[in-house]
């Protein structure tokens, strides 16, 4: 569906700003309408995140040195602090949340949504998409938020084009598949889109609630809007960046990708001098079917970030100008780990924050503090209790390698460059699993432990680690189960997992404890995990025996099926045991009773080896 001839087209460049050239407004032929300038505010995955958090960066001190230093990162107040001044002024502004804005801290355990509704209502998302984890108590606890969003007076358009609810589905009438917005006097179509197979396989929406082909939906509901004079576009989705990019080729009258769910860092390569890896430029440039500009962006995770995206259409509605940056929300708060700083160093940080590209120092907004002042300490009592303390980072990492997720870690480059990390995956994924596999034996025997790497959500840096802590860490109402497998059935868990992994799910990753085994994704399916290993009563590392029997330890999200382990979900009757152990208790029983946590020995890690795709 052509909107103008395409000639002298050129491609985008840059990484901070996608500009098309000049030259290119020549080419477009007549409009049909007035041009536009619109500004798009977004924000996906903060996940109940809302308090602000530290980071590590290196800035320059007075002697002109790189030296890392700690700052302030993210929390949603800063966030509505940056909105409120970026929207200042500006005549044609949407707001937007890709999705997963519930789930992933103590605030949703407490309070299932509320948080995150009533800070949301700060800011006045003018849409949010769903994704996958607005499902992981089902549909009511989709709905649950949804109601939450709604006491406001905002009026969020909560979307999704793929969602197909079950019959008598809480959800139903609450989730629309586009809306139009009016901004210059003229309409914009936002379409929200839901990650399909990675909500059905690793969240929990309701049995008959289903999600259709995500391309073929957008399509469809492009065109309807098309039909009604609608020719700006926006997809708001949560899919993922690398899927984005694949979407725009495949729609025809797309303009616009406003994504979450794969937590992706975009922005400029001067990142690197600060410690930081973005995946790309922000905006990123792609073409729609009919060759036409696509604009995508993604604003990382867990409110550390805002994206600005700064579009031009023409009179038909076609991009002919797309810029932006992501603002990486940081206070001017710099400290060393140990020593203080001289005026001098302080100064001269803080100016190399305020001169660095993609970075904010940015207030929080007193009229979001004030709305979580009470939420916050409702949290505090209970989470502020000490448990214990890790002695080193325990890196978060999904997938081994430097293909996949390799920007997930809040702990920066120390995590997500590291030469172990990239070799054996998580630490903190690791231990969990431990921490699984030991709750197993002493509650009834166990002689192995499953994990899926997107289960445990966040890394634990060297100090204290607090109740509130621990179920940020696993904050899913889970409990833990004890299967009776074959060897042969664990191996094909395993080839479950990386099934999933290779068709786009990082957090179905298989982690283990007493099971040790090398991995190589090039081969055919069933032949991708070799060298199984596993840890007998002695001590002793022994070949895993396809024909005989081990208790298997997984959390109850797995061992239904979850993140595609369709082998665990199979094991049915006698061999099926729920212990009706917390998940998260497991992981807090194993922190009390050592007092201080490290790293496990590289010999217990699960993935001993791994090769991935070219």
């Amino acid at each position: 569906m052509l909107r103008q001839p395409l000639v002298c087209r050129p491609l985008l460049r840059g990484a901070m700003a996608v500009a098309f050239s000049a030259a290119l407004a020549g080419c477009l032929g007549s409009s049909d309408g007035d041009p536009l300038d619109l500004t798009i505010l977004h924000l996906n995955d903060h996940h109940s995140r809302l308090d602000a958090e530290t980071t590590t960066l290196r800035l320059k001190n007075a002697a002109g040195a790189r030296e890392a230093v700690t700052v302030d990162l993210g929390g949603f107040a800063r966030v509505a602090g940056a909105i409120e001044a970026l929207r200042s002024g500006q005549p044609n502004v949407l707001t937007l949340h890709a999705g997963d804005a519930i789930t992933g801290d103590l605030y949703y355990t407490l309070t299932e949504g509320r948080a995150d509704a009533t800070l949301m209502n700060t800011v006045c998302f003018d849409a949010l998409t769903l994704g996958n984890h607005e499902f992981d108590n089902g549909d009511a606890g989709a709905a649950k938020f949804i109601d939450e969003l709604a006491k406001g007076s905002c009026r969020t358009a909560v979307l999704s084009a793929n969602l197909k609810p079950r019959s008598g589905s809480p959800l139903a009438g609450k989730v629309r598949a586009s809306t139009v917005v009016q901004r210059g006097g003229q309409p914009i179509g936002i379409v929200g889109l839901t990650v399909a197979a990675k909500t059905l396989q690793s969240s929990r929406p309701d049995a008959g609630t289903t999600f259709e082909d995500e391309a073929t939906a957008a399509q469809r509901e492009i065109d309807a809007l098309r039909a009604q004079g609608v020719n700006k576009i926006v997809l708001l989705t949560h899919l993922g960046y690398q899927a984005d990019q694949q979407l725009a080729a495949r729609l025809s009258g797309v303009d616009v990708i406003v994504g979450g769910d794969s937590h992706t860092l975009l922005g400029p390569s001067s990142f690197a001098d600060v410690g930081l890896t973005p995946s790309g430029p922000y905006p990123t440039q792609a073409r729609n079917k009919d060759g036409e500009p696509v604009c995508i962006v993604q604003a990382w995770q867990y409110a550390y970030a805002v994206g600005e995206l700064r579009v031009r259409f023409d009179g038909r509605g076609v991009v002919t100008e797309c810029a932006g940056q992501p603002h990486v929300l940081v206070s001017d708060n710099v400290r060393r780990s140990s020593g203080a700083l001289s005026d001098a160093d302080r100064a001269a940080m803080v100016a190399d924050l305020r001169a660095q590209p993609g970075l904010r120092v940015q207030a929080p907004s007193p009229k979001a503090e004030q709305a979580l002042a009470p939420l916050a300490a409702e949290k505090a009592a209970f989470g502020q209790t000490k448990v214990g303390a890790a002695t080193e980072e325990l890196c978060l990492r999904r997938v081994p390698g430097t293909k996949r997720d390799v920007t997930r870690s809040a702990l920066g480059d120390v995590c997500n460059k590291s030469e172990r990390v990239n070799a054996h995956g998580g630490d903190i994924q690791q231990l969990v699993a431990q921490a699984f596999l030991e709750q197993g034996q002493r509650f009834g025997g166990a002689d192995i432990a499953l994990q899926n790497a997107g289960g445990v959500r966040v890394d634990i840096a060297p100090g204290d680690i607090t109740v509130g802590r621990v179920y940020t860490l696993l904050p899913f109402k889970n409990t833990l189960v004890r299967l009776r497998m074959s060897g042969a059935q664990v191996k094909a868990a395993l080839e479950d997992g990386l099934t999933s992994v290779l068709a786009g799910n990082t957090g179905a990753y298989p982690y283990a404890a007493g099971l040790r085994f090398e991995v190589d994704l090039n081969q055919p399916a069933g032949q991708r995990v070799s060298n199984l290993q596993w840890r007998n009563p002695s001590g002793s590392w022994v070949p895993l025996d396809s024909n005989a029997t081990y208790r298997v330890i997984a959390n109850d999200f797995m061992a239904g099926g979850g993140d595609g382990y369709a082998t665990l979900k199979a094991i049915a009757g006698a061999n099926r045991e729920d212990t009706f152990l917390d998940y998260a208790d497991a992981f807090l029983q194993y922190v009390k009773g050592r007092g201080n946590v490290a790293r496990l020995p590289l010999e217990l890690y699960s993935t001993q080896r791994f090769i991935d795709t070219p």
